[in-house]
């Protein structure tokens, strides 16, 4: 291989601060592309999509677990696809390796979750093989061929007024999928976004300080405010003047 050359600690630390100005450049343009979602005109889900669920049949409205945001991932597992019944997609099943903890979604009043066409007992069998903890539902009608991933993947997601009404906020598809898997990266396609003060977000959406929200993924059942976030110490241990912020 025509590998770069070996160079002194001075000059590749150079080199690495010219890379770096090209980093935080691509961090804020995401930043700000995060803030143009935010502001994307809704589009009003008009039909009642139905689903199967291991409980029985369930709503899309059902999907949403209460919460306020909802982010469904259309995963080819069902007849047709390769190596069926015994395993489903190569890339959605990549897909879903790298999904992080769901606590952290559901803490910012988002349920992410899995839908596909195979039925249940089958998609429970390849679940527990892969010891996913994802929510899988079994598309029962229309919904994939409605939200543009009847013949690829791709993720859409919704938003849930107090009175029920559900909007289509974002879709995501091909290689745009291939960067999610970290709560941040699913809040960023989200309507409400990662909900931190930070943020450049509408007048009136929800928002609090960053870091203080974060907790062990066991422990959200019981929240609190983690006050020590905010001390110096814990401001050195996190990176206060990282060079990417």
């Amino acid at each position: 291989m025509n590998m770069p050359p070996i160079v002194s600690p001075q000059d590749w630390q150079a080199a690495r601060e010219e890379l770096l100005v090209k980093e935080k450049e691509v961090v804020r343009a995401r930043d700000a592309l995060a803030a143009q979602r935010r502001r994307m005109p809704r589009m009003a889900v008009e039909k009642d999509y139905a689903f199967e669920g291991p409980d029985g049949p369930v709503s899309l409205l059902d999907l949403f677990a209460g919460r306020r945001q909802l982010v469904v991932y259309r995963f080819f597992f069902e007849p047709g696809v390769a190596a069926w019944p015994e395993s489903g997609c190569r890339g959605c099943s990549f897909m879903a390796d790298q999904v992080g903890h769901l606590a952290h979604l559901n803490a910012r009043d988002t349920t992410l979750v899995h839908v596909s066409r195979a039925p249940q007992a089958d998609i429970e069998r390849y679940r527990t093989r892969m010891g996913w903890q994802i929510p899988w539902y079994t598309i029962t009608d229309d919904f994939d061929v409605d939200f543009g991933v009847d013949e690829w993947h791709g993720t859409n997601v919704f938003y849930r007024e107090d009175d029920g009404q559900i909007s289509r906020t974002y879709f995501i598809d091909k290689r745009g999928d291939e960067a999610l898997g970290t709560p941040w990266s699913y809040l960023d396609i989200t309507a409400l976004g990662r909900q931190e003060t930070w943020e450049d977000s509408p007048e009136g959406y929800p928002q609090t300080e960053p870091y203080v929200w974060w907790n062990l993924h066991d422990e959200y059942d019981d929240p609190t405010v983690h006050a020590a976030a905010l001390s110096e110490v814990t401001n050195s241990q996190r990176g206060a003047k990282s060079q990417l912020s």
